[in-house]
C-alpha cells in the first residue's frame, strides 16, 4: 500500500506531500491544476523514463519520494538480491533528476538504480493511466492479460524456444552458400590464430598491470619499503628497539608488581610482529629491480592485450571464450556433414520439447479464456452496459508461429448493443465504452489474483499492489459513471485504489477525498494537495456539478450524494 508520496519541483508543484490510506483515495481539482502530475510523479517511482524538461523552472533538481509498506516477503528477497538492505515495515523510494539531465536513485537509503524500481514496480502498484483503453488493446497486451489472469509461467516456453532457435541458427550457418562458407572460415582462421597467437591466460591483464605499478615507481616503492624496515626493525631508534627497551623496564617493575607480568608477554608479542613485518618489508625490497627493458615488455603486452579487448572484449575472459566458441565453429564447419546430421537430430528433439511446453501452455490459455470472458461479461454489464464478450483464442502451431511466448494470439470481441455482432473491443467501442471494458477487465485480473494469494495463504507480493486509475472514467456520465464508481468502491474494499476522476458520482464515494488546486504565488503558479474535510467535499462536489460558480441548487445535490452514499 502507498503510504506518501512526497513531490518537490516537478513541473508546477512546488513542495507536495500527500498521505494517502487504504480504500478509495479520489484526487479531483479543475483542469490544468496539475492531478496528472501526481500520477506521472508515482510512475517514475516505478521505473517510468525521466525527463529533465519536468523539472521546475529555475530550480537545479526535482525530488520525488514514495513510501510504501514492505509486508511482502518477495519485495524481501528482490532487495536482499540487489544487495540493499530491507526494512521489514515500509519501503522508502527516492528519485532524483537534475536539470541537466542526469538522476539518481536511493531505495531505503541506499544507492540503487532504475532498473531496480522497475524490479520492484509489479509489487507495488499498477498504473492505468488515460490512453491504457486504447494501448492495453495491442496484440501483446491482450495475450499478457490472459496470461495475467490465468497466472501462466512463460519460462519453459521461452527456454524451449531459445534452445530451439539457437541449434536453428546453428544450422543456417553451416547451411550458407559456398562463397560465403568460405568467406567466414577465412575471417573465422584469421580471428583465431589472432587470439590463439596471443596466448592469453585468465587474469593476465590484472597482473601485469599490478606488475606496470610497481616496475614504474621501484625506486619510490624500494625507498619505501627500506624506510619503513629501518623504521620498524633495523634502524637505531627503531619500533624494535624502544619496544625491546620499554620490556626490560616492565620485567624489573613486574618483579614488584605481578599484574605487569601480562604486560611483559604483550610487549614480546608486539616486538616480534613488528620485527617480522620489518625482515618482510626488507625482503620485499631487496627483490624489487628497476628494469627498463621489463617494464617495456609488459606496456607493449597490456598494449597487445588491449587491442584483442577492443575487438573481442570488452574483458580478457570474454576474448579468451571468443577463441574457442571460433575454434568450435571451424571444428563444426571442417565436419559439417557430421555436425549437421547432429545438429538436425537435435533440432527434431528441440522442436518436440516446444511443441509439447507451447501445446500445453495454449491449452490453458484457451480453457482460461472461457471462465475471464464469463467473469468480464459479468463485470461489464455491472458497469450500465449490456454486453456480450468473448476472449477469442487462435493460432496455429506451424513453425511459422513460433515465439517465446507461444504461437497463440487473443482477441477481445464485444458486442455493445443486443442483436449486434461481436466486434473486436479496440475498433467497435467507444471511449466510454473501452473504459468500461478495461475496468472490468482489470477488476476481473485483480480478483483473480487475490483469490490464487488466499488459497496458497500469501499475504503479500503483486496481490497487495496499489491501483491508480487515472480518469478512467473518461467518456462516461449518468448511470453508467455511477457504475463505474461502485466497481471502483468494491475493488477498494480489498486493496488501496488512488483515482483521479471529474466525476461527482464517483468523487462522492472516496473514502479519502483530495483536492489538487493551482494558484499563483510570487507570479508563479504552484499546485497544492490537501485532504478534504466532509464540508469541503460538499462544496467540492458542487463545483463537479454546476462548474466554477456554486448554486444552492448544486449544493443541495451534492449534500444528497454524500448522503446517499453514507
Amino acid at each position: 500500500m502507498l503510504l506518501e508520496l512526497r513531490v518537490e519541483n516537478y513541473a508546477v508543484i512546488d513542495n507536495v506531500a500527500v498521505e494517502f490510506a487504504p480504500g478509495l483515495n479520489l484526487l479531483t481539482g479543475e483542469t490544468g491544476a496539475g492531478k496528472s502530475l501526481l500520477i506521472d510523479a508515482l510512475a517514475l517511482m516505478l521505473g517510468d523514463k525521466a525527463s529533465a524538461d519536468a523539472v521546475r523552472h529555475g530550480t537545479e533538481k526535482a525530488v520525488i519520494v514514495a513510501v510504501f509498506e514492505a509486508d511482502s516477503k518477495a519485495l524481501g528477497a528482490m532487495l536482499e538480491e540487489n544487495g540493499i538492505d530491507s526494512n521489514e515495515e515500509e519501503l522508502i523510494l527516492r528519485r532524483e533528476i537534475a536539470a541537466g539531465g542526469k538522476g539518481r536513485v536511493f531505495v531505503n537509503n541506499q544507492p540503487a538504480t532504475v532498473g531496480v524500481l522497475r524490479q520492484l514496480a509489479p509489487h507495488l502498484a499498477v498504473i492505468h493511466a488515460q490512453n491504457a483503453s486504447v494501448l492495453a488493446f495491442d496484440a501483446a497486451s491482450r495475450l499478457a492479460l490472459l496470461d495475467s489472469f490465468a497466472e501462466s509461467d512463460l519460462v519453459p516456453v521461452a527456454a524451449a524456444f531459445d534452445e530451439w532457435s539457437g541449434i536453428q541458427n546453428r544450422i543456417s550457418e553451416l547451411e550458407r552458400d559456398e562463397r560465403d562458407r568460405m568467406r567466414l572460415l577465412d575471417l573465422w582462421n584469421f580471428q583465431r590464430k589472432e587470439i590463439a597467437g596471443a596466448n592469453l591466460r585468465a587474469g593476465e591483464d590484472l597482473q601485469l598491470e599490478a606488475e606496470k605499478r610497481v616496475l614504474a615507481n621501484s625506486e619510490r616503492i624500494l625507498a619505501s619499503a627500506m624506510a619503513a624496515n629501518d623504521a620498524l626493525y633495523e634502524g637505531n631508534a627503531s619500533a624494535s628497539a624502544l619496544i625491546r627497551s620499554a620490556s626490560k623496564q616492565l620485567e624489573e617493575l613486574a618483579r614488584f608488581a605481578e599484574k605487569f607480568r601480562e604486560a611483559v608477554i604483550q610487549l614480546d608479542s608486539a616486538r616480534i610482529t613488528v620485527e617480522d613485518i620489518g625482515q618482510t618489508l626488507r625482503d620485499y625490497g631487496n627483490g624489487i629491480e628497476a628494469s627498463p627493458q621489463r617494464l617495456a615488455e609488459v606496456e607493449d603486452r597490456l598494449a597487445a592485450i588491449d587491442r584483442l579487448k577492443r575487438k573481442y572484449g570488452p574483458t580478457l575472459d570474454d576474448v579468451i571464450k571468443q577463441g574457442e566458441e571460433l575454434e568450435r565453429k571451424l571444428g563444426e564447419m571442417e565436419n559439417k556433414d557430421e555436425v549437421l546430421r547432429r545438429l538436425r537430430a537435435e533440432l527434431a528433439k528441440a522442436q518436440e520439447r516446444y511443441l509439447e511446453t507451447a501445446r500445453g501452455l495454449s491449452r490453458k490459455r484457451y480453457d482460461t479464456a472461457r471462465k475471464l470472458e464469463k467473469k468480464v461479461e459479468s463485470e461489464v454489464n455491472e458497469l450500465a452496459m449490456k454486453a456480450k464478450f468473448k476472449v477469442e483464442v487462435s493460432g496455429s502451431d506451424e513453425e511459422t508461429n513460433w515465439t517465446s511466448k507461444g504461437f497463440d494470439s487473443v482477441q477481445y470481441l464485444i458486442s455493445a448493443n443486443p442483436g449486434e455482432p461481436l466486434g473486436q473491443v479496440e475498433e467497435i467501442a467507444s471511449g466510454g465504452e473501452l473504459s468500461r471494458v478495461m475496468l472490468a477487465l482489470k477488476t476481473t485480473i485483480e480478483a483473480g489474483l487475490s483469490g490464487c494469494a488466499r488459497q496458497n495463504g500469501a499475504t503479500g507480493g503483486t496481490t497487495q499492489r496499489t491501483l491508480v486509475f487515472d480518469e478512467i472514467d473518461a467518456g462516461i456520465g449518468g448511470r453508467a459513471a455511477e457504475a463505474v464508481g461502485m466497481k471502483l468502491k468494491q475493488l477498494a474494499a480489498t486493496k488501496q485504489v488512488l483515482c483521479v476522476t471529474h466525476l461527482p458520482q464517483i468523487a462522492s464515494l472516496a473514502d479519502q477525498h483530495y483536492l489538487i488546486e493551482k494558484k499563483e504565488s510570487g507570479g508563479r503558479a504552484k499546485t497544492s494537495v490537501r485532504q478534504l474535510e466532509a464540508s469541503e467535499r460538499t462544496r467540492e462536489l458542487a463545483r463537479m456539478i454546476s462548474g466554477a460558480k456554486l448554486t444552492d441548487t448544486s449544493i443541495k445535490h451534492a449534500e444528497q450524494m454524500l448522503k446517499a452514499k453514507r
